[in-house]
């Protein structure tokens, strides 16, 4: 039998194509990369995808599908999901995916974790790559964790580079998580300042007196539930303090949430350009919309 993998996020190590490329090995069958012009030669295709608007409707109706691209509530079954990850289809990965628990303890509006993996739960991590000089931490909620400790004791035995890529919740954040983040001395730390009425600016002081500011990587979300205004103050105070902002659209469509985005996450053009010269006509047509609404007030 002969199983096809498509591939239709290639910047991507899929976690899930790697467990079924594990199972279907294991069980003595041939696993490859299926082309578009080969589909038919597969016994069994397969395509898993993370993103809801990866293009996707090309794909022939027998593919067996899954992942947050195209639903929430799928999952691999326990033969497959238990298996370990196939790091061979990903022969130039120099890195490690781990997770020490899935879920998250919160219930954030844009977000579909909690709806995905449920309750914040520890889980035990697969082995490492045999050919990675790093490990990615993918937790969505690392010190919610109640297991936290053994996972930061395994890392350390590890003795890699670590990037945490999984969030470090500042609501959360204390002195024995910043000990910690420190024995593991990560390359990067991401947090995260969703809502623009919670204030983290205490708690992120307190993270970069333990982990270098340039290395706190600080997602941005504009457009659910925040002004302009409020937009350019988190930006602005990130970069006060030497953390990296890092912008996330809700609405990708949005001239706005593009244009600001792209100037806050080209580095290049953020070190450089004002948000006043990057974008003039969004400047305009804010204090247009200010002006009329102050109008509306006092005619009121």
């Amino acid at each position: 039998m002969r199983i096809g993998l498509i591939n239709i996020e290639p910047k991507i190590v899929n976690t899930a194509l790697m467990q079924i490329a594990q199972y279907h090995r294991s069980c003595g069958r041939k696993v490859e990369w299926a082309g578009p012009n080969s589909l038919d030669q597969y016994d069994r295709l397969y395509c898993s995808s993370l993103f809801t608007f990866t293009q996707k409707d090309k794909l022939p109706r027998r593919v067996m599908r899954g992942g947050t691209g195209f639903s929430l509530t799928d999952q691999l079954p326990k033969a497959i999901s238990q298996c370990n990850y196939d790091y061979s289809i990903y022969p130039d990965c120099k890195f490690s995916i781990v997770w020490f628990s899935r879920g998250c303890i919160r219930r954030c509006p844009f977000c579909v974790v909690r709806t995905k993996e449920g309750k914040i739960h520890a889980v035990n991590p697969k082995p490492l790559n045999p050919k990675g000089e790093l490990i990615k931490v993918q937790d969505n909620n690392f010190f919610a964790n109640p297991e936290w400790p053994k996972a930061v004791r395994q890392l350390l035995k590890w003795d890699q580079p670590v990037r945490m890529t999984s969030g470090i919740d500042l609501r959360l954040f204390d002195d024995a998580q910043g000990e910690a983040l420190r024995k593991i001395n990560p390359k990067w730390v991401y947090v995260a300042w969703d809502n623009p009425r919670t204030d983290i600016i205490d708690k992120l002081k307190k993270l970069i007196r333990y982990i270098p500011a340039y290395r706190i990587f600080c997602y941005v979300l504009i457009g659910y539930w925040s002004t302009p205004e409020e937009d350019m103050h988190r930006i602005e105070t990130l970069r006060s303090l030497g953390v990296l902002p890092y912008v996330m659209p809700y609405d990708k469509k949005n001239t706005y949430q593009k244009r600001l985005a792209r100037w806050v996450n080209c580095k290049q053009l953020f070190n450089t350009v004002s948000w006043e010269e990057y974008s003039p006509e969004m400047i305009y047509q804010q204090k247009k919309r200010r002006l009329r609404c102050q109008t509306t007030h006092h005619s009121n």
